[in-house]
């Protein structure tokens, strides 16, 4: 029977600060904005092409919401201000996985 050696307690490993995911910048549903300023805000900001600003438009119109970018938290964030400005109801989350 082999026996277990004890743990080295001078190591240290911190699980939290595991490397984290991408982030989302979520476009919700609200009942101010008509569907084609959202599509106008979609072209102009994120530089969409017609046929892509549309169908996230009407994904944010039929389900609620979008993601409409992914990547580094600090450009999310900025993402979400900026569609703030456009008047647009915006959140940044955690990529699910």
């Amino acid at each position: 029977m082999a026996l277990l050696s004890a743990p080295d307690l001078d190591e240290v490993r911190d699980v939290a600060r595991a490397p984290e995911g991408p982030w989302q910048t979520v476009v919700w549903n609200d009942p101010v904005n008509l569907m084609s300023y959202v599509t106008h805000v979609f072209k102009e900001y994120f530089g969409f092409p017609q046929a892509t600003a549309e169908k996230l438009m009407l994904a944010v119109h039929h389900e609620g919401h979008a993601v409409v970018a992914e990547g580094a938290r600090e450009q999310m964030e900025l993402h979400v201000r900026a569609m703030h400005d456009y008047g647009l109801w915006a959140t940044l989350r955690r990529e699910p996985r």
